[in-house]
């Protein structure tokens, strides 16, 4: 792994990550993958809210997602729920980033 870019807090960049962390930002960090010679995916925590995204016709993926605690977004068409529950529930894949 190869560090490219490392930010500072209040650089552009870092506005989302500084809203989310306060003061405890010290600094954001890009690391390069060389081997898939594309910048690596951020690490999650089982607790970080992630957006799912569950067609209208998949009822019981649909239900399962609500048993887990997700919070549908109708805004953005989406569920929110836990990293962990979406790793219990193998939906890994339907994970919106962005």
């Amino acid at each position: 792994m190869e560090t490219r870019l490392t930010l500072r807090p209040g650089m552009p960049g870092t506005k989302k990550l500084l809203a989310r962390y306060g003061e405890r930002l010290v600094c954001v960090r890009y690391l390069y993958d060389q081997a898939r010679g594309r910048p690596r995916r951020p690490r999650r925590n089982d607790h970080d809210l992630v957006g799912v995204r569950v067609a209208w016709n998949e009822t019981e993926l649909r239900i399962a997602v609500k048993r887990a605690g997700a919070i549908w977004r109708p805004r953005q068409k989406l569920w929110e729920t836990s990293w962990e529950a979406v790793r219990a529930l193998g939906i890994e894949h339907r994970v919106v980033t962005g």
